[in-house]
Protein backbone atom coordinates (compact mmCIF):
# COMPACT_ATOMS: atom_id res chain seq x y z
CA UNK A 1 0.00 0.00 0.00
CA UNK A 2 0.82 3.39 -0.77
CA UNK A 3 -0.05 6.55 1.11
CA UNK A 4 0.99 10.12 0.01
CA UNK A 5 1.11 12.41 2.52
CA UNK A 6 1.01 16.58 1.81
CA UNK A 7 2.80 19.45 3.91
CA UNK A 8 2.44 22.37 2.88
CA UNK A 9 4.64 24.90 4.23
CA UNK A 10 4.56 28.83 4.28
CA UNK A 11 7.81 30.49 3.11
CA UNK A 12 8.45 34.01 3.99
CA UNK A 13 12.19 34.69 3.12
CA UNK A 14 12.43 38.53 4.40
CA UNK A 15 10.51 37.45 7.79
CA UNK A 16 12.09 34.37 8.94
CA UNK A 17 8.54 33.13 9.42
CA UNK A 18 7.64 29.68 9.11
CA UNK A 19 3.90 28.58 9.67
CA UNK A 20 2.93 24.99 9.62
CA UNK A 21 3.24 22.33 8.72
CA UNK A 22 -0.31 21.77 7.80
CA UNK A 23 -0.60 17.83 6.54
CA UNK A 24 -3.12 17.17 4.23
CA UNK A 25 -4.37 13.45 4.67
CA UNK A 26 -7.16 13.98 1.54
CA UNK A 27 -4.66 13.58 -1.23
CA UNK A 28 -2.51 16.21 -3.09
CA UNK A 29 -3.30 19.13 -4.80
CA UNK A 30 -4.35 19.13 -8.81
CA UNK A 31 -2.55 21.19 -10.84
CA UNK A 32 -3.85 25.04 -10.23
CA UNK A 33 -6.41 23.66 -7.52
CA UNK A 34 -4.15 25.88 -4.64
CA UNK A 35 -5.85 27.66 -1.87
CA UNK A 36 -5.76 31.02 -2.20
CA UNK A 37 -4.60 32.46 1.00
CA UNK A 38 -5.91 36.31 2.13
CA UNK A 39 -2.96 38.46 3.54
CA UNK A 40 -3.13 38.50 7.19
CA UNK A 41 -3.25 42.94 8.31
CA UNK A 42 -2.58 43.79 11.76
CA UNK A 43 -4.06 46.97 12.92
CA UNK A 44 -3.49 48.83 16.24
CA UNK A 45 -6.43 49.87 18.34
CA UNK A 46 -7.37 53.01 20.53
CA UNK A 47 -6.87 52.64 24.71
CA UNK A 48 -7.95 53.99 27.61
CA UNK A 49 -6.15 53.75 30.67
CA UNK A 50 -8.17 53.45 34.29
CA UNK A 51 -9.55 56.59 36.06
CA UNK A 52 -11.29 56.70 39.20
CA UNK A 53 -15.00 54.62 38.33
CA UNK A 54 -13.68 54.47 34.90
CA UNK A 55 -12.43 50.72 33.82
CA UNK A 56 -9.20 50.68 31.22
CA UNK A 57 -10.80 49.70 27.91
CA UNK A 58 -9.49 49.32 24.25
CA UNK A 59 -11.23 49.58 21.45
CA UNK A 60 -11.09 49.51 17.41
CA UNK A 61 -12.96 51.48 14.46
CA UNK A 62 -15.26 49.40 12.83
CA UNK A 63 -13.68 51.12 9.32
CA UNK A 64 -10.15 49.88 9.74
CA UNK A 65 -10.81 46.16 9.44
CA UNK A 66 -14.31 46.32 7.77
CA UNK A 67 -11.74 47.77 4.83
CA UNK A 68 -9.35 45.28 5.21
CA UNK A 69 -11.54 42.71 4.71
CA UNK A 70 -13.39 44.39 1.46
CA UNK A 71 -9.86 44.62 -0.24
CA UNK A 72 -9.34 41.07 0.15
CA UNK A 73 -7.36 40.95 3.77
CA UNK A 74 -8.11 38.96 7.02
CA UNK A 75 -7.38 41.37 9.77
CA UNK A 76 -6.32 40.43 13.14
CA UNK A 77 -6.71 43.50 16.47
CA UNK A 78 -3.36 44.02 18.00
CA UNK A 79 -3.59 45.16 21.97
CA UNK A 80 -1.17 47.23 23.34
CA UNK A 81 1.54 44.62 24.05
CA UNK A 82 4.02 45.42 26.89
CA UNK A 83 6.95 43.14 25.79
CA UNK A 84 8.46 43.63 22.88
CA UNK A 85 9.58 39.97 22.09
CA UNK A 86 5.52 39.59 22.43
CA UNK A 87 4.97 42.13 19.79
CA UNK A 88 7.94 41.11 17.66
CA UNK A 89 6.16 37.23 17.53
CA UNK A 90 2.61 38.85 16.58
CA UNK A 91 4.37 40.90 13.76
CA UNK A 92 5.94 37.93 12.53
CA UNK A 93 2.93 36.48 11.87
CA UNK A 94 1.35 39.20 9.62
CA UNK A 95 1.45 40.17 6.21
CA UNK A 96 1.08 43.77 6.49
CA UNK A 97 0.09 46.78 9.30
CA UNK A 98 -2.51 49.11 9.37
CA UNK A 99 -1.39 52.25 11.96
CA UNK A 100 -4.58 53.52 12.69
CA UNK A 101 -5.24 57.26 13.56
CA UNK A 102 -6.70 58.82 16.66
CA UNK A 103 -8.72 61.39 18.09
CA UNK A 104 -5.86 62.61 20.46
CA UNK A 105 -2.50 63.89 19.39
CA UNK A 106 1.15 63.14 19.98
CA UNK A 107 2.53 64.27 23.38
CA UNK A 108 4.26 67.68 22.08
CA UNK A 109 6.54 67.62 25.21
CA UNK A 110 8.14 63.98 23.51
CA UNK A 111 8.64 65.64 20.13
CA UNK A 112 10.21 68.91 21.95
CA UNK A 113 7.83 71.50 21.73
CA UNK A 114 5.68 73.45 24.41
CA UNK A 115 1.75 72.09 24.17
CA UNK A 116 -0.62 74.20 22.53
CA UNK A 117 -4.09 74.56 24.28
CA UNK A 118 -5.73 73.11 21.63
CA UNK A 119 -3.34 69.66 22.07
CA UNK A 120 -4.80 66.81 23.53
CA UNK A 121 -2.47 64.25 24.31
CA UNK A 122 -3.14 59.96 24.02
CA UNK A 123 -2.65 58.18 26.55
CA UNK A 124 1.10 57.50 27.36
CA UNK A 125 0.15 53.42 27.07
CA UNK A 126 -1.09 54.03 23.50
CA UNK A 127 1.93 56.40 22.30
CA UNK A 128 4.99 54.12 23.68
CA UNK A 129 2.98 50.82 22.20
CA UNK A 130 2.38 52.85 18.50
CA UNK A 131 6.18 54.07 18.56
CA UNK A 132 7.14 50.09 19.24
CA UNK A 133 4.75 48.36 16.89
CA UNK A 134 6.11 51.55 14.13
CA UNK A 135 10.18 51.11 14.80
CA UNK A 136 9.84 47.33 14.58
CA UNK A 137 7.68 47.28 11.73
CA UNK A 138 9.99 49.36 9.63
CA UNK A 139 12.85 47.16 10.83
CA UNK A 140 10.93 44.50 9.26
CA UNK A 141 10.03 45.70 6.32
CA UNK A 142 6.28 45.00 6.75
CA UNK A 143 3.70 46.75 4.11
CA UNK A 144 2.39 49.52 6.18
CA UNK A 145 -0.54 51.69 5.68
CA UNK A 146 -0.49 54.74 8.20
CA UNK A 147 -3.49 56.84 8.65
CA UNK A 148 -3.74 60.08 10.54
CA UNK A 149 -1.99 60.55 13.62
CA UNK A 150 -0.58 56.77 12.28
CA UNK A 151 1.20 58.91 9.50
CA UNK A 152 3.00 61.06 11.94
CA UNK A 153 3.66 58.51 14.46
CA UNK A 154 5.13 56.53 11.53
CA UNK A 155 7.22 59.50 10.43
CA UNK A 156 8.41 60.64 13.76
CA UNK A 157 9.97 57.20 14.80
CA UNK A 158 11.59 57.02 11.43
CA UNK A 159 13.39 61.00 12.04
CA UNK A 160 10.57 63.17 10.84
CA UNK A 161 8.92 66.13 12.39
CA UNK A 162 5.79 67.54 12.98
CA UNK A 163 3.91 71.00 13.28
CA UNK A 164 2.25 71.04 16.46
CA UNK A 165 -1.07 73.55 15.35
CA UNK A 166 -1.42 74.25 11.18
CA UNK A 167 -3.09 77.49 12.15
CA UNK A 168 0.36 79.16 13.42
CA UNK A 169 2.29 77.44 11.16
CA UNK A 170 1.44 78.08 8.03
CA UNK A 171 0.70 81.61 6.02
CA UNK A 172 -2.62 81.11 4.45
CA UNK A 173 -3.88 77.40 5.83
CA UNK A 174 -7.43 76.11 4.82
CA UNK A 175 -9.62 74.63 7.13
CA UNK A 176 -8.07 71.05 8.24
CA UNK A 177 -10.31 70.91 11.36
CA UNK A 178 -13.79 71.92 12.30
CA UNK A 179 -14.80 71.67 15.56
CA UNK A 180 -18.66 71.06 14.42
CA UNK A 181 -18.59 69.64 10.59
CA UNK A 182 -17.58 66.18 11.04
CA UNK A 183 -17.57 65.58 7.25
CA UNK A 184 -15.11 68.17 5.85
CA UNK A 185 -13.61 67.83 2.54
CA UNK A 186 -10.46 69.39 1.10
CA UNK A 187 -8.37 69.22 -2.20
CA UNK A 188 -4.83 67.56 -2.34
CA UNK A 189 -2.63 67.58 -4.57
CA UNK A 190 -1.08 64.84 -5.67
CA UNK A 191 2.93 64.46 -7.28
CA UNK A 192 2.71 62.80 -10.46
CA UNK A 193 4.13 59.08 -10.71
CA UNK A 194 3.85 58.11 -6.98
CA UNK A 195 1.82 55.38 -5.42
CA UNK A 196 -0.92 57.93 -4.97
CA UNK A 197 -0.95 58.99 -8.54
CA UNK A 198 -1.58 55.32 -9.52
CA UNK A 199 -4.20 54.99 -7.06
CA UNK A 200 -6.34 57.73 -7.50
CA UNK A 201 -5.77 58.83 -10.96
CA UNK A 202 -6.14 62.00 -12.84
CA UNK A 203 -8.40 64.74 -11.50
CA UNK A 204 -9.39 66.78 -8.46
CA UNK A 205 -9.21 64.46 -5.48
CA UNK A 206 -10.99 65.85 -2.07
CA UNK A 207 -10.38 64.08 1.11
CA UNK A 208 -12.01 64.44 4.38
CA UNK A 209 -10.07 65.99 7.34
CA UNK A 210 -10.12 66.29 11.12
CA UNK A 211 -6.15 67.12 12.41
CA UNK A 212 -4.71 70.15 13.41
CA UNK A 213 -1.06 68.19 13.45
CA UNK A 214 0.79 67.73 10.06
CA UNK A 215 4.06 65.91 9.22
CA UNK A 216 6.70 69.14 8.89
CA UNK A 217 10.13 67.37 7.76
CA UNK A 218 9.38 64.17 6.37
CA UNK A 219 12.33 61.36 7.76
CA UNK A 220 14.64 60.12 4.91
CA UNK A 221 12.68 57.28 4.09
CA UNK A 222 9.82 59.01 2.82
CA UNK A 223 9.27 61.41 0.01
CA UNK A 224 5.87 63.60 -0.32
CA UNK A 225 3.13 62.29 -2.74
CA UNK A 226 0.15 64.54 -1.95
CA UNK A 227 -0.28 67.66 0.11
CA UNK A 228 -3.30 70.46 0.04
CA UNK A 229 -3.08 73.77 -1.58
CA UNK A 230 -1.68 75.58 1.94
CA UNK A 231 1.29 73.47 1.76
CA UNK A 232 0.27 70.76 4.70
CA UNK A 233 1.75 67.29 3.74
CA UNK A 234 -1.25 65.30 2.82
CA UNK A 235 0.46 61.70 2.16
CA UNK A 236 4.11 60.49 1.90
CA UNK A 237 5.70 57.04 0.68
CA UNK A 238 8.84 55.20 0.77
CA UNK A 239 11.39 56.27 -1.20
CA UNK A 240 12.13 52.01 -1.50
CA UNK A 241 9.77 51.57 -4.26
CA UNK A 242 10.20 47.49 -3.09
CA UNK A 243 8.92 48.31 0.14
CA UNK A 244 5.09 49.22 -0.17
CA UNK A 245 4.78 52.05 2.43
CA UNK A 246 2.20 54.59 2.36
CA UNK A 247 1.04 57.17 4.94
CA UNK A 248 -2.27 59.49 4.56
CA UNK A 249 -3.35 61.84 6.70
CA UNK A 250 -7.18 61.56 5.94
CA UNK A 251 -8.80 58.64 6.57
CA UNK A 252 -10.29 56.25 4.01
CA UNK A 253 -11.59 54.07 6.52
CA UNK A 254 -14.12 56.77 7.46
CA UNK A 255 -18.18 56.81 6.62
CA UNK A 256 -17.26 60.25 5.11
CA UNK A 257 -14.96 59.12 2.88
CA UNK A 258 -15.37 58.37 -1.13
CA UNK A 259 -15.28 55.66 -3.03
CA UNK A 260 -12.23 56.50 -4.51
CA UNK A 261 -10.49 56.02 -1.28
CA UNK A 262 -11.05 52.35 -0.70
CA UNK A 263 -9.07 51.78 -3.79
CA UNK A 264 -5.62 52.53 -1.21
CA UNK A 265 -7.09 49.76 0.99
CA UNK A 266 -6.97 47.95 -2.27
CA UNK A 267 -3.39 48.53 -3.24
CA UNK A 268 -2.08 47.97 -0.15
CA UNK A 269 -3.68 44.54 0.47
CA UNK A 270 -2.01 43.76 -2.84
CA UNK A 271 1.11 45.15 -1.65
CA UNK A 272 0.90 42.41 1.24
CA UNK A 273 0.38 39.39 -0.98
CA UNK A 274 2.43 36.37 -0.39
CA UNK A 275 3.36 33.93 -2.63
CA UNK A 276 1.29 30.68 -2.72
CA UNK A 277 2.44 28.05 -0.37
CA UNK A 278 5.18 25.13 -1.47
CA UNK A 279 3.50 21.66 -1.85
CA UNK A 280 5.96 19.26 -0.52
CA UNK A 281 4.84 15.70 -1.54
CA UNK A 282 6.52 12.41 0.82
CA UNK A 283 5.67 9.26 -0.50
CA UNK A 284 5.78 6.13 1.66
CA UNK A 285 5.22 2.63 1.09
CA UNK A 286 3.69 0.53 3.57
Amino acid sequence: MTSVLTVISFPFPKRDRWIGPVLNLQGTFREGSRMSFKPVIGINGEFRAAKKDVFPLSWYNTGYYDSVVAAGGLPVLLPPLAEDRDLKQSLKMLDGLVIGGCSLDLDPVRLGMERHPSTRSMPLRREDFDRRLCKMAVEMRLPILAIGVGMQELNVVCGGTLHQHIPEAFAKPIHHRDPVESTLRHIIEIVPGTRMDAIYGPGEIRVNSQHHMCVDQPADLFRVSASSPDGVIEAYESVDDVWWCVGVQWHPENDSASALDMQVFEQFVDGCRAKAPAVLELSNAA
